[in-house]
């Protein structure tokens, strides 16, 4: 407990000295929360080079507006928000994000059990997806925002967010079966 105390506590002396403009203290925050928000940035854009972009644009909007941060959150959470919208804005700028509308129902109940996954594999079968699939999957699914916050975040009705979900989930369901053959086969073998 004391531990999380005293982080806590030099995480808001690092907010405070952010916000007076000292550098050591804004490269610092950088460091810390930097490759986990990297890695939020790839699941949205497959080229690296983009994603440094994303995340570089994505940090000097967390220091113009950190004192507008309310410690009421987690201040990790609060940066990843800034992230996440600036891979939207970054898509809608430079990837023309179309959403395939597919008529039919989209359905909550596929279940995609990647069990023998190692999360590098699951990642890339998730790059693969057509970009918008991939990203109102991870909204829904990674980043956990709502049907109707991915609708209003894309000016796409729930409807369309709902379907881009369903169909992202079954091209996943049909890829990870493909891996999946290979896998018993060769375990039958052994």
């Amino acid at each position: 407990m004391r531990l999380e105390l005293s982080n806590s506590k030099s995480l808001n002396q690092l907010v405070t000295a952010c916000i007076k403009q000292d550098r050591k203290a804004q490269r610092s925050l950088y460091e810390r929360f930097a490759p986990v928000m990297h890695t939020v940035c790839l699941r949205y854009v497959r080229d690296a080079a983009e994603a440094e972009d994303i995340l570089l644009k994505g940090f000097m909007k967390v220091f113009q507006n950190l004192k507008k941060f309310r410690a009421d959150g987690s201040l990790e959470g609060w940066i990843r928000r800034i992230i996440v919208n600036e891979a939207l804005m970054y898509i809608r700028r430079n990837k023309h994000m179309y959403l395939e509308v597919d008529v039919t129902e989209a359905s909550e109940a596929h279940d995609l059990h990647p069990d023998h996954l190692a999360e590098e594999d699951l990642l890339q079968l998730i790059y693969e997806l057509p970009v918008g699939y991939r990203t109102v999957f991870n909204l829904y699914a990674i980043e956990g925002y709502s049907h109707q916050e991915i609708s209003e975040m894309l000016d796409v009705s729930e409807g369309t967010s709902k379907s881009q979900l369903s169909r992202a989930r079954q091209i996943l369901k049909q890829k990870i079966q493909q891996l999946d053959v290979p896998l018993r086969q060769n375990n039958q073998i052994g």
